[in-house]
């Protein structure tokens, strides 16, 4: 059972370190910390995404600042009670780690595969110039009945086809982790800058319905 939930959520990124490690939470007296990885586009751009490792996989201690580091796992969401609300808050959870010389153009540095339920309406849109866009939140399922919750946005041929998907459908999507800043509104003068995670599609599948006696699955 857990073997095969693990599949239907994995992600591999590639990058330099550029934080210290900051506590998150302890579970059975195992510790767990967030470090942010600095990953490369194809573009002259990059992503920061958090990693959240476990004190027995890595020495937290130490500065590893500047480090290059390959890093699999999960993309995990969790919600953070703030403002009077829950905030969606996203990291990756490494279950492997290993340190290497350098990462090379042609090394595949953020790639994610999640297989889940959409939980909300797509919402689709095209931009003043025309292009077209869909949002799609998956729910992917842990072991113990817990599930994730993570945000997906889709481009062009992807975007037109997404916006049919409905709750409850089942689809497979291939991408990568990008970070977004935007601006969050706090009050008539107040402003804070944040910055958001989200999964690239570059494919997805949409999961064709087992049918089974008396109805679908």
């Amino acid at each position: 059972m857990t073997d095969k939930v693990i599949e239907n959520n994995q992600v591999t990124v590639m990058g330099e370190i550029v934080s210290d490690f900051t506590f998150s939470h302890e579970i059975f007296g195992e510790g767990f910390y967030v470090m942010d990885v600095k990953v490369q586009r194809l573009s002259d751009s990059y992503d920061v995404i958090p990693v959240m490792t476990s004190e027995r996989l890595i020495d937290v201690n130490v500065d590893y600042k500047g480090a290059l580091i390959c890093v699999t796992g999960q993309f995990r969401s969790y919600n953070r009670h703030e403002e009077r609300r829950n905030r969606l808050v996203l990291s990756v959870f490494a279950r492997e780690m290993e340190f290497v010389d350098e990462v090379e153009e042609s090394a595949k540095s953020n790639q994610i595969f999640l297989d889940g339920y959409v939980c909300k309406p797509p919402i689709y849109r095209k931009t003043p110039l025309g292009r077209e866009i869909a949002d799609v939140l998956l729910a992917v399922n842990r072991p113990y009945g817990k599930s994730d919750y993570i945000p997906c946005i889709c481009w062009g041929r992807n975007a037109r086809y997404a916006g049919g998907f409905q709750v409850g459908d089942r689809c497979m999507i291939w991408g990568r982790i990008q970070s977004r800043e935007y601006v969050k509104k706090l009050d008539e003068e107040t402003v804070e800058k944040r910055v958001a995670f989200e999964v690239s599609v570059s494919k997805l599948e949409l999961c064709v319905r087992e049918q089974v006696d008396g109805g679908e699955l």
